[in-house]
Protein backbone atom coordinates (compact mmCIF):
# COMPACT_ATOMS: atom_id res chain seq x y z
CA UNK A 1 0.00 0.00 0.00
CA UNK A 2 1.40 3.37 -0.93
CA UNK A 3 1.33 6.43 1.31
CA UNK A 4 -1.60 8.23 -0.40
CA UNK A 5 -3.72 5.08 -0.13
CA UNK A 6 -2.83 4.75 3.54
CA UNK A 7 -3.75 8.37 4.21
CA UNK A 8 -7.05 7.95 2.34
CA UNK A 9 -7.86 4.82 4.37
CA UNK A 10 -7.03 6.62 7.61
CA UNK A 11 -9.20 9.58 6.59
CA UNK A 12 -12.10 7.29 5.68
CA UNK A 13 -11.77 5.41 8.96
CA UNK A 14 -11.68 8.67 10.93
CA UNK A 15 -14.78 9.93 9.10
CA UNK A 16 -16.63 6.65 9.72
CA UNK A 17 -15.62 6.73 13.37
CA UNK A 18 -16.89 10.31 13.69
CA UNK A 19 -20.23 9.29 12.11
CA UNK A 20 -20.56 6.33 14.46
CA UNK A 21 -19.63 8.47 17.43
CA UNK A 22 -22.35 10.97 16.51
CA UNK A 23 -24.88 8.11 16.23
CA UNK A 24 -23.81 6.71 19.61
CA UNK A 25 -24.07 10.10 21.27
CA UNK A 26 -27.56 10.61 19.82
CA UNK A 27 -28.63 7.15 21.02
CA UNK A 28 -27.25 7.84 24.50
CA UNK A 29 -29.03 11.21 24.68
CA UNK A 30 -32.28 9.59 23.58
CA UNK A 31 -31.83 6.90 26.25
CA UNK A 32 -31.30 9.55 28.91
CA UNK A 33 -34.40 11.44 27.77
CA UNK A 34 -36.46 8.24 27.87
CA UNK A 35 -35.16 7.43 31.35
CA UNK A 36 -36.07 10.92 32.58
CA UNK A 37 -39.55 10.59 31.08
CA UNK A 38 -40.02 7.22 32.77
CA UNK A 39 -38.88 8.74 36.06
CA UNK A 40 -41.40 11.57 35.67
CA UNK A 41 -44.17 9.08 34.88
CA UNK A 42 -43.22 6.95 37.89
CA UNK A 43 -43.24 10.02 40.12
CA UNK A 44 -46.68 11.07 38.86
CA UNK A 45 -48.03 7.56 39.46
CA UNK A 46 -46.49 7.48 42.93
CA UNK A 47 -48.09 10.81 43.80
CA UNK A 48 -51.47 9.59 42.55
CA UNK A 49 -51.16 6.38 44.56
CA UNK A 50 -50.19 8.38 47.64
CA UNK A 51 -53.28 10.54 47.23
CA UNK A 52 -55.44 7.43 46.96
CA UNK A 53 -53.84 5.94 50.08
CA UNK A 54 -54.35 9.22 51.94
CA UNK A 55 -58.03 9.28 50.95
CA UNK A 56 -58.55 5.68 52.12
CA UNK A 57 -56.68 6.44 55.32
CA UNK A 58 -58.83 9.47 56.03
CA UNK A 59 -61.95 7.36 55.45
CA UNK A 60 -60.65 4.78 57.95
CA UNK A 61 -59.75 7.49 60.45
CA UNK A 62 -63.25 8.95 60.33
CA UNK A 63 -64.67 5.69 61.63
CA UNK A 64 -62.00 5.05 64.26
CA UNK A 65 -62.16 5.85 67.97
CA UNK A 66 -60.24 8.80 69.43
CA UNK A 67 -57.75 6.44 71.08
CA UNK A 68 -57.11 4.71 67.76
CA UNK A 69 -56.68 8.07 66.02
CA UNK A 70 -54.20 9.25 68.66
CA UNK A 71 -52.17 6.05 68.32
CA UNK A 72 -52.11 6.36 64.55
CA UNK A 73 -51.04 10.00 64.71
CA UNK A 74 -48.24 9.07 67.12
CA UNK A 75 -47.00 6.34 64.75
CA UNK A 76 -47.29 8.70 61.77
CA UNK A 77 -45.19 11.33 63.54
CA UNK A 78 -42.52 8.75 64.41
CA UNK A 79 -42.40 7.62 60.77
CA UNK A 80 -42.19 11.18 59.50
CA UNK A 81 -39.39 11.96 61.97
CA UNK A 82 -37.47 8.86 60.88
CA UNK A 83 -37.92 9.79 57.23
CA UNK A 84 -36.65 13.33 57.90
CA UNK A 85 -33.60 11.91 59.67
CA UNK A 86 -32.89 9.57 56.75
CA UNK A 87 -33.29 12.43 54.29
CA UNK A 88 -30.83 14.60 56.27
CA UNK A 89 -28.30 11.76 56.35
CA UNK A 90 -28.76 11.26 52.61
CA UNK A 91 -28.15 14.96 52.01
CA UNK A 92 -24.96 14.84 54.08
CA UNK A 93 -23.76 11.81 52.10
CA UNK A 94 -24.69 13.51 48.82
CA UNK A 95 -22.62 16.54 49.78
CA UNK A 96 -19.64 14.31 50.55
CA UNK A 97 -20.10 12.41 47.28
CA UNK A 98 -20.19 15.63 45.26
CA UNK A 99 -16.88 16.70 46.76
CA UNK A 100 -15.33 13.23 46.44
CA UNK A 101 -12.31 12.76 44.27
CA UNK A 102 -10.96 9.61 42.73
CA UNK A 103 -13.17 6.60 42.26
CA UNK A 104 -14.74 6.78 38.84
CA UNK A 105 -13.54 10.29 38.16
CA UNK A 106 -16.48 12.61 37.52
CA UNK A 107 -18.94 9.77 38.03
CA UNK A 108 -18.69 9.77 41.84
CA UNK A 109 -21.99 11.62 42.20
CA UNK A 110 -23.74 9.43 39.62
CA UNK A 111 -22.47 6.33 41.40
CA UNK A 112 -23.66 7.70 44.72
CA UNK A 113 -27.08 8.57 43.28
CA UNK A 114 -27.57 5.07 41.89
CA UNK A 115 -26.55 3.49 45.21
CA UNK A 116 -28.80 5.83 47.17
CA UNK A 117 -31.75 5.05 44.90
CA UNK A 118 -31.15 1.31 45.29
CA UNK A 119 -31.04 1.66 49.07
CA UNK A 120 -34.23 3.71 49.12
CA UNK A 121 -35.99 1.12 46.95
CA UNK A 122 -34.84 -1.65 49.31
CA UNK A 123 -36.08 0.33 52.32
CA UNK A 124 -39.41 1.00 50.60
CA UNK A 125 -39.81 -2.69 49.86
CA UNK A 126 -39.23 -3.48 53.54
CA UNK A 127 -41.89 -0.95 54.49
CA UNK A 128 -44.28 -2.45 51.92
CA UNK A 129 -43.63 -5.86 53.46
CA UNK A 130 -44.54 -4.51 56.89
CA UNK A 131 -47.68 -2.93 55.42
CA UNK A 132 -48.65 -6.24 53.81
CA UNK A 133 -48.23 -8.01 57.18
CA UNK A 134 -50.40 -5.37 58.85
CA UNK A 135 -53.09 -5.79 56.20
CA UNK A 136 -53.00 -9.56 56.60
CA UNK A 137 -53.26 -9.24 60.38
CA UNK A 138 -56.18 -6.82 60.06
CA UNK A 139 -57.95 -9.10 57.59
CA UNK A 140 -57.45 -12.09 59.86
CA UNK A 141 -58.72 -10.15 62.87
CA UNK A 142 -61.78 -8.98 60.97
CA UNK A 143 -62.46 -12.55 59.88
CA UNK A 144 -62.30 -13.86 63.42
CA UNK A 145 -64.09 -10.98 65.12
CA UNK A 146 -66.42 -9.94 62.33
CA UNK A 147 -65.94 -6.25 63.14
CA UNK A 148 -63.43 -3.42 62.79
CA UNK A 149 -60.57 -3.26 65.28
Amino acid sequence: MILPDMLKTLTDNARQFQERLTEWQAAMAKGQEEAMEQARQWQAQAMQQQQEVNARLMAQMEGASETMQAQWQQMQKAWEDQFATMREQGEEMRTKAMSATGGSGGNAFADWSETYAAQMVAFTQKMQGEAAKAIATATEARGKGGKKA
